[in-house]
């Protein structure tokens, strides 16, 4: 009797810990693709111009790079950031980005700037249809307000 007692407090303890140790392993794994997803994006890219106007700002896992016209400014971008940004891009479908229709033609006349949003994504560039500056396509309001702030 107290064998098959002590067999089945043995069976039960190594049954329990497989499973434990099934179940470490799948959060361990969902935490590995959490972390592969944050690095798929690699740059965004935010443009706007016009016939005197240049800007191009690019925002990298670690820094933001804005360029006007001829000037170059590099600043320090936070982890936290960075983890905003790809958080909201990845919301949106980059393979539909260019087909989202923007909401004004202000800059058809120069009556505002022409902008674009530009995602690498594992080494593959998706580029929004063009839109005027302060009111992008909804599906890219959000993303575009952080690239802006």
């Amino acid at each position: 009797m107290k064998n098959i007692i002590a067999s089945t407090i043995i069976f039960s303890i190594a049954f329990t810990g497989s499973c434990n140790s099934q179940k470490n392993t799948e959060n361990n794994q969902n935490k590995s693709v959490i972390t592969d997803q944050k690095y798929d994006i690699e740059k965004i890219e935010l443009t706007e111009q016009t016939r005197g106007t240049n800007k191009k700002t690019t925002f990298t896992p670690t820094t933001i790079t804005t360029l006007l016209n001829e000037t170059s400014k590099v600043s320090d971008l936070s982890a936290n950031n960075w983890k905003s940004i790809v958080k909201e891009a990845s919301l949106i479908d980059l393979n539909k980005i260019s087909s989202y229709p923007s909401p004004t033609t202000g800059r058809f006349s120069d009556r505002a700037l022409s902008s674009t949003i530009i995602i690498t994504h594992k080494g593959k560039t998706f580029q929004s249809s063009e839109f005027d500056a302060g009111t992008p396509p909804k599906e890219l309001e959000a993303l575009y307000q952080l690239l802006k702030k």
